[in-house]
């Protein structure tokens, strides 16, 4: 008698976050993905039309999978200062800053932000699952770190209307939050925190409760505040805005170092063009004596934003000089609201100099031919979307 082998493939099982419910009762496309062992989502309907609800009235994206640690104690403040490369100090409580932090070779192991909650009590945000590292660097320490990721839920509001809509969950006075400020309210009955931060470069927010009440919060907002035609986005439009407002994406602009395979492939933060986030005023911080020496003979590569001809995305394209290979790009994307094609560069010192005139060779397919395109590009200074709404405090009202 023949029998058939059990079948032993094993689907791998993600994880809903607090959300889910409300995601999938409106996710037209059913593009699951992967975030850190979470479901997200890439698209619910269109991505053009969810890119451009952020840039005309309010995306509304699920942060639950970031991976979030707490970090409490008598040393929280000076344990962060030798962690970071950036002074802790200067971030006041009920702000939040931005911030790298580096192996002892100077190289990124990621950046991410960091919430001064209270007195001796902070919350980074980071994109890949440090617990490890951030408990090694602890020695010495008097800590407590916590990855409480999946004790908080969050939803990030960015987009012109962002404020408004959160006004209409009894927030008074939010407009009157700067960039980078954090405040606590209450919602429903439970404590709510809302940060002015965001991936996107323009007017918003981040809301973070407690997964029991995530659902709730998501039918409030979605209820009251419709007239504010608030609508769910995905990985996919999230990505076009941060490109077009110059932000880095750990794992795809930079590997970070505890995960790199080959030696030459991680990068410094001078080599990010995040030169401003390391303070040598500091005496102590992980990478400080390579960063030095790096800063004293030069680095190997620098970022670059280069304007590329045409409306072809230079995706993993090659950056040549004189026809010569120079640099290669680690994203790219047409833009619509800047009205350009924009790519990020990893180039080879010493170019990539604002002004700089480069050839990208790209590649694309269109049915089923494979098409080349050698594309002009200009290393340009700074990111081509950056409205005033974004730092314009009070916030808009619309």
């Amino acid at each position: 008698m023949m029998t058939t082998a059990p079948d032993r493939t094993i689907e791998p099982v993600l994880l809903p976050t607090p959300f889910y419910a409300c995601q999938l009762a409106v996710n037209e496309l059913h593009a699951w993905g992967d975030w850190n062992g979470y479901i997200k989502a890439g698209a619910y309907s269109d991505m053009e039309l969810e890119y451009f609800a952020i840039r005309s009235s309010c995306g509304v994206f699920d942060l639950s999978p970031m991976n979030k640690y707490r970090i409490t104690g008598p040393d929280a403040q000076a344990y962060l200062n030798r962690l970071l490369t950036r002074d802790v100090c200067k971030i006041r409580e009920g702000r939040v800053g931005y911030a790298v932090w580096c192996d002892e070779q100077g190289q990124v192991m990621d950046d991410g932000t960091l919430f001064h909650l209270g007195a001796n009590d902070y919350r980074l945000c980071a994109y890949s699952r440090a617990l490890d590292w951030l408990s090694w660097s602890a020695l010495g320490f008097d800590v407590t770190i916590v990855d409480e990721t999946d004790q908080v839920a969050a939803l990030a509001l960015q987009g012109p209307t962002s404020c408004s809509a959160l006004k209409t969950l009894g927030l008074d006075d939010v407009d009157t939050m700067k960039p980078f400020d954090l405040r606590h309210y209450a919602f429903d009955g439970e404590p709510m925190l809302v940060s002015r931060t965001g991936f996107t470069g323009d007017l918003g927010y981040e809301v973070w409760v407690a997964p029991d009440k995530a659902e709730a919060l998501w039918q409030a907002l979605f209820t009251q505040a419709k007239h504010y035609m608030l609508k769910p986005i995905g990985t996919d439009a999230l990505d076009i805005a941060r490109i077009e407002t110059g932000f880095l994406q750990a794992g795809e602009d930079f590997v970070p170092a505890e995960h790199a395979v080959r030696q030459g492939c991680t990068r410094s933060p001078f080599e990010l063009g995040l030169d401003w986030l390391v303070d040598f005023s500091k005496p102590v911080f992980n990478g400080r004596r390579a960063l030095m020496r790096e800063r004293e003979k030069g680095s190997r590569y620098r970022f670059a934003i280069l304007n590329v001809e045409g409306n072809k995305p230079a995706h993993h394209s090659y950056i040549l000089h004189n026809g010569k290979p120079v640099g290669t790009v680690t994203s790219a994307g047409w833009c619509p609201t800047a009205k350009t094609n924009i790519a990020f560069a990893q180039l080879e010192m010493p170019h990539g100099a604002v002004g700089e005139q480069l050839v990208a060779e790209i590649y694309y397919q269109r049915e089923l031919r494979w098409n080349k395109v050698m594309a002009p590009c200009t290393v340009i200074k700074g990111a081509p979307f950056n409205p005033a709404r974004r730092r314009q405090t009070p916030a808009p009202a619309l």
